[in-house]
């Protein structure tokens, strides 16, 4: 493994992102928006993010399948599969049969989902503008650039997870 000099914008920018992951990810973040929720559909994060995938992969045209959305939330087709299912349940997606191949699923948006996921947008935009209601546009504009150009650079070069095993072999190991 090659050794990298101490750097403390690393540390910066690995500590930040450690904090994002668990704000975003608190176990009882759902449980307590479940709680708020009294409607009669299943209010799920799954939900949110097949809404989602579903419906930008919809807007770019084209038939939308498992597969797709598989890929679109990173998942292997299975998991996808389950999930959409759930969401079909839900009531804010549709299947149909492919056009060009009966075997194959297409899904839609119904109206509920495509509500839903305006809905999500409309806030998640009104909680970032909140959040950055302060920053000039200026570092708005670079943020975004720079956000964006790292979760390409992430996503098209995921950590592999044999160096998480190497960080507890190395501090067994004394080195």
């Amino acid at each position: 493994m090659e050794t990298v000099a101490h750097d403390p914008l690393l540390t910066q920018i690995g500590t930040s992102l450690f904090r994002l992951r668990r704000v975003w990810a608190r176990p009882d973040l759902m449980k307590k928006v479940g709680a708020q929720h009294s409607g009669a559909k299943p209010l799920q994060l799954s939900n949110l993010m097949v809404v989602s995938a579903v419906g930008r992969l919809g807007d770019a045209g084209g038939e939308v399948t498992i597969g797709a959305v598989a890929e679109r939330l990173e998942v292997d087709p299975s998991t996808a599969s389950r999930l959409v299912g759930h969401a079909i349940d839900a009531g804010f997606v549709s299947r149909r049969a492919s056009a060009s191949d009966a075997r194959r699923a297409n899904l839609r948006l119904t109206d509920a989902g495509r509500r839903v996921l305006d809905s999500a947008e409309r806030h998640r935009a009104a909680y970032l503008a909140d959040i950055m209601r302060t920053w000039p546009e200026t570092d708005r504009v670079e943020f975004a650039r720079l956000l964006t150009a790292f979760a390409d650079a992430i996503s098209g070069d995921p950590m592999d997870p044999t160096r998480i095993s190497e960080i507890f072999t190395e501090a067994e190991s004394g080195e």
